[in-house]
Formats: C-alpha cells, sequence, structure tokens
C-alpha cells in the first residue's frame, strides 16, 4: 500500500506539472480581457520600473500574477503590430507590414485592410461561443470588409486608426476623425479628453451584459500616442505632463475593469493582459529604459514591450520570466486555453506559451527565432540570448550617400542595452543567426521579394471616408 502510495502521488504530481492552464481551471474557458496600449514604453509603468508614472492597478496585475519581461511586437508602429496580434503572424506573412503606397501604417480612406479570409483571435474565439468586443483603436482597415464586425466582433466601439488622423491635426488633409459604433459614425472629432473614460464604460457595460457566458474584450487604448489627452481628473496631475497623465488615466481605467470584474462574479475565472503595440516614440514623454531605441526602430526600445498578466488561481503570483514572447503567441495561446486549436486553418507564426504563463518549471521559450522587420526588410534577429543586426546600407536626411552598417551582434542576457558589438568575437553565433535570417527572407520575404508563405492583405478598389450621415 505505501509503495501503491507514493506512485500515485508520483502520476498526481506529474499530471500537475503537465496540465495547461484550461484543465486546472476545471475544464472552464477563461474570460479574457486583453488591454493593449498605443506607444507605450517598455519603462512606462511601475513594475517595470518607472519613477514618473502613478500604476497601482496595472502593478497589481504582475503583483497577483506574472510579468514577461522578453515580451515583443512584431513591429515598431501601429498597423503591423496589430496584425500579428489579431492574426499569430508576422506582419509580412499577411502582408500588412506597409499600406498600399508603400507608408508605415494604413491611413484614412485607405485601399488596404487585413483580409477577412485571415482568421483573427476574434473568430477562434467567437467559435467557442465567446462574446467578443473591440473598444478602442483598430487601425487594421477602415472600409467595411476590414471593420471590426466583419472580423470576428461582435460589437465595436471606438476610433478606427491613430488620433492623429483626423483633420483637426496640424491641419492635415484627412476627413473628420470617427467614432464608431459597430460601422456606424456617431460622432466626428469626438472630444478626446474623455476617451479613454469612454472605452472604459463600453468596457464595464459589456462585462456586466455578458457575466453569465465567456466573454472576450479587445481594449487597444487610443493613448498614450500622441496627442495625449486625459479627462480633467487626471489632467495636469502627473510628474510627465500630458503623457503621463493619459497613463495614469489609463491606469484608472484598468483598476474599473478589475473593479467590474469583481462585482459581477467572474474575477477568479478571468485572464487579464496588460500590454502595448510597440515601444515609447522619441519625442512626448514616453521611456524605454534600460532598452535603447524608440517606436519605429528595430532596437529593443522599438519592440520589446511590457507585459503583465494576471489569473487568480491559475498564474501564480510575483512570478516572471524572461524567456522570448510575442503577441503572435496570444492567439494560439487562446485557442489552447479554450480548445479551438482547430480553428487555426491559416498557417501561423506564433506558439501556445501558456505553459509559460502557468509558471512551469524551467518552461522555456517555443520561437527557435524571432525575426525583427522594419517596413518591408528584414533589419535583425534573436536566438536564445543573441540578437544580430544584419549587415546593411542606412541613408539619413540629407545624407547624398548611404552609410553601410556592419554586422551587429548583441548578447542580450547581458547587454540589454545594445551597447557592445560581439559579432567579432563569436563568427560562429554570426553565421548561425544569418542562416536564420535567410530563412525568414525566403519565407515571409524581403524588400520587393515575396515570401513563399507571404499572402495577400485585403483590398478595396473605391475606398470612402467614414462620414456621420446627415
Amino acid at each position: 500500500m505505501h509503495k501503491l502510495s507514493n506512485l500515485t502521488w508520483a502520476v498526481f504530481l506529474t499530471l500537475a506539472l503537465v496540465m495547461p492552464l484550461a484543465t486546472r481551471a476545471g475544464n472552464t474557458t477563461p474570460n479574457i480581457v486583453l488591454i493593449f496600449c498605443d506607444d507605450l514604453g517598455y519603462g512606462d509603468i511601475g513594475c517595470f520600473g518607472s519613477e514618473n508614472h502613478r500604476t497601482p492597478h496595472i502593478d497589481s496585475l504582475a503583483r497577483n500574477g506574472i510579468k514577461l519581461t522578453s515580451f515583443y511586437s512584431t513591429c515598431g508602429v501601429c498597423t503591423p503590430s496589430r496584425s500579428s496580434l489579431m492574426t499569430g503572424c508576422y506582419p509580412r506573412r499577411v502582408n500588412m507590414h506597409e499600406d498600399a503606397r508603400g507608408g508605415w501604417v494604413l491611413f484614412p480612406v485607405a485601399f488596404k485592410g487585413l483580409n477577412p479570409t485571415e482568421i483573427t483571435m476574434a473568430e477562434v474565439l467567437g467559435s467557442a461561443g465567446y462574446a467578443t468586443a473591440c473598444i478602442g483603436k483598430w487601425h487594421l482597415g477602415d472600409q467595411a470588409p476590414f471593420l471590426p464586425t466583419e472580423q470576428g466582433f461582435d460589437y465595436y466601439f471606438g476610433i478606427p486608426y491613430s488620433n492623429d488622423m483626423g483633420n483637426h491635426y496640424k491641419n492635415r488633409n484627412y476627413p473628420p476623425l470617427p467614432l464608431l459604433r459597430n460601422t456606424t459614425v456617431i460622432e466626428e472629432e469626438p472630444d478626446q479628453s474623455y476617451i479613454t473614460q469612454r472605452y472604459t464604460e463600453e468596457a464595464v457595460k459589456f462585462i456586466t451584459q455578458n457575466k453569465d457566458q465567456p466573454f472576450f474584450i479587445y481594449l487597444p487604448h487610443t493613448m498614450p500616442h500622441n496627442p495625449v489627452f486625459a479627462s480633467p481628473d487626471f489632467a495636469g496631475k502627473s510628474a510627465n505632463g500630458g503623457f503621463g497623465d493619459s497613463v495614469e488615466e489609463i491606469d484608472w481605467s484598468t483598476g474599473e475593469i478589475l473593479k467590474a470584474l469583481k462585482a459581477n462574479g467572474v474575477d477568479d475565472n478571468t485572464l487579464v493582459i496588460f500590454t502595448s503595440d510597440n515601444g515609447a516614440a522619441r519625442t512626448w514623454g514616453g521611456s524605454n529604459k534600460p532598452l535603447s531605441g524608440y517606436k519605429g526602430s528595430t532596437m529593443e526600445g522599438g519592440m520589446r514591450v511590457p507585459f503583465v498578466a494576471s489569473w487568480p488561481d491559475k498564474i501564480a503570483a510575483r512570478t516572471s520570466s524572461d524567456e522570448l514572447t510575442s503577441t503572435i503567441d496570444l492567439l494560439p495561446t487562446f485557442a489552447k486555453l479554450t480548445a479551438t486549436a482547430g480553428e487555426l486553418a491559416n498557417e501561423i507564426d506564433g506558439h501556445d506559451i501558456s505553459h509559460i504563463l502557468n509558471g512551469r518549471r524551467r518552461a522555456k521559450s517555443p520561437h527557435d527565432a524571432f525575426y525583427y522587420y522594419f517596413r518591408a526588410d528584414l533589419q535583425a534577429v534573436r536566438s536564445g540570448p543573441w540578437k544580430l543586426h544584419v549587415s546593411r546600407q542606412q541613408r539619413t536626411r540629407g545624407q547624398k550617400e548611404p552609410t553601410q552598417l556592419p554586422d551587429r551582434l548583441y548578447n542580450l542576457d547581458n547587454d540589454i542595452s545594445e551597447s557592445k558589438n560581439v559579432a567579432d568575437q563569436n563568427p560562429e553565433v554570426v553565421t548561425q543567426l544569418k542562416e536564420l535570417a535567410e530563412t525568414a527572407r525566403t519565407e515571409l520575404g524581403h524588400g520587393n521579394s515575396k515570401g513563399t508563405g507571404q499572402r495577400e492583405a485585403g483590398r478595396v478598389e473605391n475606398p470612402v471616408a467614414l462620414r456621420k450621415q446627415q
């Protein structure tokens, strides 16, 4: 009996280590709230070292859950990074790395958008019976076939692209900035001082209305993208000007959502994730410390972003992981947690990271390599602790002839700020990473060369401006 008892315990402990999060939850699927900021830097929240911003509610997610300290966006700007979040793919795979004219992101009245044939996380979760809402900035196409309600979301409320893309800002020749409910423009040039507050009210209402069924809320905040705004309760109250005001209001918003989850009795079975679309910009007040580089670059500060997640009793409190993870991993992770992996018919680049979230001992990154693209071009690759910026030409403004940049190799485990090039001392590592880079160029594409695994974006021939009907 003693030997049998020991064997029984051994089996039990083995099963406990290998059971995914959803199984530990008693075969119940979690509600999911995904909070996605715009241009929030690695060092802009307290639990990631900010000394300028008070973020107690966001910090509580880290205190009650996990921090991922090597979590990456796939691009340093909005549209490409959001296409990866929704599809689990690098932007080049889904052809969302540039707009139709070669610009960095999509602009109002765009020909291009996320192809409706792509499978989004909302469609995957919807197939499992989830009520789904997108509340905030979309930026994956403003034409009818590309809007959230055509991409798996039951409900949409928000501004469909960046908040500087109206006719109020710098006298740009754009249509008035639209605020949509589902597909209808309900306001033009809304008062952005209240936009974070309004998004929060919509999220709380959706929680209350759907507390008796699984729900997914994707909350891509408009802030703290420039121009920054905050309501009168927060304006002028932070130690970091308007940027800090908007960050602290986002923290308040996070607290209101946590409060609503508790009030509706669903907090114990809700996975809450907080992260950002890319790093902070060089100007406007954000911080990527201790990383180097800014929004738009393939330096760590452009693409490594803060990530915290909490799920009571399923994610251990006060844990952290420095394993390489990315926004492309969230879709397959959600599919794993909700037993909907069979819905992923398209090839994707992300992997399930539930083993990392649940704190499994010695859990490792599922990525052999991670690729850093700048628009159409592959500029860097990471494998394990090694990151290689591949040799390339660079032309700065006013420079007649381009500069040839050499291969630059960094060991991110001991040089997170990418300050010491060790390529000459590690030629075999350089060779290995160059082979990985060539694999990406072949499959995902590079420059004007289309990848063998690259798919087409959506396109309309006669785009129209989103305007309020009179």
